[in-house]
């Protein structure tokens, strides 16, 4: 997972007068802070609290954490006993090699198909594995294409995220979008010369999600001849956030002079 800076903002400093502004004593007024042009919370700030309010956002985005490749074997006999002899030789060796090279059975899928072809058997197998680190796919499937014949076909891998990977990620992009707008808030109190007090008010404005970084002309250009890094960039997700928060401001605690 990777985190964007987050966009450069402007910040809009405002003296919210109290509704009960001709009282004698008259608090402090609130501090608001907000991009300027655009301050829909203004109005409700709440009358005997000192407030700054401010906007925070945040893009975070997740690689593929998983890819799938698929690995086809098949033959064509007069006799039945013969194709499935075949396939089944062929696939106890690929069976063998992903047991060596350390993957666990759980992420290999096999599945056996045989049917009539005019007066012959053609037996088939399919050999679904799940890798969740990149290299090693790409060592065992060069592997494979090196040691079998071409009858042996493997298939471009699929990339793709987990579940709960996505999800996790837009919890992320909140929390970074929040601690941004803690900053600032942070921040202006410092600049005025206030302590940045507990939050009052924490509220989700937009999230937004989307796929990859190649476009649909690129794709239409380069159908089934991209890159392993393209098909990565391809399936990662990236998320964003938008929050508004309302924090308590406090000011300058003084210190006790000992006698």
């Amino acid at each position: 997972m990777s985190l964007q800076p987050a966009p450069p903002s402007r910040v809009f400093m405002e003296l919210v007068p109290w509704a009960n502004l001709g009282r004698e004593n008259n608090p402090m007024p609130a501090l608001e802070a907000q991009p300027v042009g655009s301050r829909p919370h203004a109005g409700k700030a709440h009358p005997g609290a000192r407030e700054v309010h401010v906007s925070g956002a945040a893009e975070v985005s997740a690689s593929p954490d998983r890819t799938q490749v698929t690995v086809r074997v098949s033959s064509t006999k007069e006799a039945a006993a013969e194709a499935k002899k075949s396939v089944s030789r062929r696939l106890d060796y690929i069976t063998q090699s992903l047991q060596q090279q350390g993957l666990q059975t759980e992420n290999v899928t096999v599945t056996k198909d045989i049917r009539r072809v005019e007066n012959a058997y053609h037996m088939e197998a399919e050999v679904c594995i799940t890798f969740t680190e990149f290299g090693k796919m790409q060592t065992i499937c060069n592997f494979l294409v090196e040691k079998l014949d071409s009858s042996v076909v493997i298939s471009p891998p699929e990339f793709y995220h987990s579940p709960g990977s996505i999800e996790n990620l837009r919890r992320q992009a909140c929390l970074v979008a929040v601690e941004n707008a803690w900053r600032k808030a942070q921040e202006v109190c410092d600049l005025v010369g206030q302590t940045l007090g507990k939050p009052l008010l924490i509220k989700e404005e937009e999230t937004k999600e989307w796929e990859g970084q190649i476009d649909d002309q690129q794709l239409s250009r380069l159908p089934g001849s991209l890159t392993v890094q393209q098909k990565i960039k391809s399936a990662t997700i990236h998320a964003s956030s938008k929050v508004f928060i309302t924090f308590e401001v406090k000011g300058k605690e003084k210190k006790k002079k000992h006698l």
